[in-house]
């Protein structure tokens, strides 16, 4: 049976917490972060998540014995609220892009 990392778990629910108060995430000193590639390793590390929930879910129901419900279940609400959060995050953009174009020259 896997092991759940509950500090990985909470630090990635904080992560997305304040993604979706629309904070700034914390870059490291002395690197240059580029948005678009922080986007993209975010809608990366999303994908990523839902593909281990399915993977999981499939393991579950062919009946896999190293697999447990409660894992499964973890996994699943892992996926659905990153992907939520990437969703609100579209929406931010989305409705920034907007207020741009809107904007008199």
């Amino acid at each position: 049976m896997n092991t759940v990392n509950v500090n990985q778990v909470l630090t990635q629910m904080r992560r997305l917490e304040g993604l979706a108060k629309n904070e700034a995430m914390p870059v490291e000193q002395g690197q240059g972060a580029n948005f678009g590639d922080l986007l993209k390793q975010s809608i990366d590390t999303v994908n990523e998540t839902q593909q281990t929930a399915g993977e999981l879910k499939t393991a579950f129901e062919t009946g896999s014995k190293n697999v447990d419900l409660a894992e499964v279940m973890i996994a699943v609400q892992k996926s659905s609220v990153s992907f939520q959060a990437m969703v609100q995050v579209r929406n931010k953009l989305v409705e920034a892009y907007k207020d741009v174009m809107n904007m008199p020259i």
